[in-house]
């Protein structure tokens, strides 16, 4: 009996299906997982870091200057008719550079502590091969021909 040749709607529905099974293989994987994990946590850092510098770095930098640095604003001139003038916020931008420089440390010092442990695990001499059952056989032989001998 011949093939009977797919339509173009089960051809679509194969491709579906095909997509929807590779993108499920590829969600669960532990990569996947662990990335999510990461992402989530590397949130949490961030705000941590937002907040240290808004809330710590920044007034401390400023008291040890003389000036607060984090309300510096630039007012542009009205422009086109704009009821409001436009700002350029300095301050916010240079509490972003401060919160930038220290998620790239932290995430450097941890790049480089993974590199560390990798470069560990290849250290590592490979375990010795098994022996195969003809060796195992020959030591066996060995022995019992030393035994015989004493």
């Amino acid at each position: 009996m011949p093939k009977k040749e797919k339509t173009r709607v089960e051809k679509k529905i194969g491709k579906i299906k095909s997509f929807l099974h590779e993108f499920r293989t590829f969600a669960v994987k532990g990569n996947m997982i662990d990335m999510a994990v990461g992402m989530i946590v590397g949130g949490a850092f961030t705000a941590l870091v937002t907040s240290i510098v808004t809330h710590i770095a920044t007034p401390l930098i400023g008291i040890l200057i003389g000036v607060d640095f984090s309300e510096w604003e630039i007012r542009l001139p009205h422009l086109y008719g704009n009821a409001e003038p436009g700002t350029l916020a300095i301050g916010k931008f240079l509490n972003s550079v401060i919160s930038f420089i220290i998620v790239a440390f932290v995430v450097f010092l941890f790049v480089k502590a993974m590199n560390r442990f990798r470069k560990k695990e290849e250290e590592k001499p490979p375990p010795p091969p098994e022996p195969s059952p003809e060796e195992l056989l020959l030591t066996e032989i060995r022995d019992l021909l030393k035994e015989k001998q004493q």
